[in-house]
């Protein structure tokens, strides 16, 4: 399988490459606007001529995000078009099997297991969220009836691992730390997530992306809930730092779920599929 990824020099991407070349089967086609070969896929080039360069790829991984830290950046909602516009172009000249990635931004507040992977109704509570929730709704009624065309809509949620590209709470800790401060600011600590590791999320994207003859939101997460502060004290345990959470001293937003998770059982499905082909 000749298979393209876009972003492939992110923070998830160049995970998803590496977890893609580890692993038999697959011809791998890494894409980024940067790097030693930098191809702009929302440039006005003819569709065609883009698939072409692109390797004319029989599957597609769509990673590519501006500004995927910031998610009230007005950017997310200016290149939904461009997305929708790239994804459909690649359809129409021949990649039949589609995977984007998704993000559990885009369910919005939600309170308990995300077990129902198609919701019937989401309300995202950022431009990220509302951006990425269009995206999945405008592409899958773009491919219904196509039944040619294989669309894994890959929900993310809580991601770990590889600090030092990541702009989340263990990497402001990891940045702390080196500046030599010995204390951090902190909320009660009390909300659940999903964390999961980029190791082991890049694993679940190549299983996934080689699933065929479906169209359907697949959870890629752990399935299990977390209290923050138990996650980030085992990450200060396991990289022996010693810096002090200060409870309390940031409230808890009233848009915070106290507990939200996903459920993995159908990504857990595909990948001992995936192992056993």
């Amino acid at each position: 399988m000749r298979i393209a990824v876009t972003g492939s020099c992110g923070y998830i991407g160049r995970h998803v490459v590496a977890a893609l070349q580890r692993t038999k089967g697959f011809e791998v086609f890494p894409v980024d606007a940067v790097g030693s070969n930098p191809i702009d896929i929302f440039s006005n080039e003819d569709a065609q001529a883009l698939y072409r360069r692109l390797g004319s790829p029989d599957a597609l991984v769509h990673l590519a995000w501006k500004d995927g830290f910031r998610h009230d950046a007005e950017s997310h909602l200016q290149f939904l078009p461009w997305h929708y516009r790239f994804l459909t172009g690649m359809i129409e000249c021949g990649c039949k099997n589609v995977s984007v990635m998704g993000s559990m931004h885009e369910v919005g507040y939600y309170e308990g297991c995300i077990s129902d992977e198609d919701l019937p109704s989401c309300d995202p509570a950022s431009a990220y969220g509302i951006a990425k929730n269009a995206l999945r709704q405008a592409i899958f009624a773009y491919v219904r009836g196509k039944r040619d065309v294989s669309l894994k809509w890959l929900r993310g949620f809580y991601i770990t691992g590889d600090e030092a590209r990541a702009s989340s709470i263990f990497a402001k800790i990891l940045q702390r730390s080196a500046e030599g401060v010995r204390s951090f600011p902190f909320t009660d600590g009390l909300a659940k997530y999903d964390f999961i590791d980029v190791d082991e999320l890049s694993e679940m994207i190549t299983a996934a992306s080689a699933k065929r003859g479906v169209k359907e939101v697949i959870n890629v997460c752990s399935g299990v809930p977390v209290a923050l502060k138990d996650r980030v004290e085992e990450f200060l345990r396991q990289h022996r730092i010693d810096i002090q959470l200060e409870y309390g001293a940031f409230p808890t937003r009233p848009y915070d779920s106290p507990i939200v998770y996903g459920s993995n059982r159908k990504i857990m499905r595909i990948m001992k599929e995936f192992r056993h082909e």
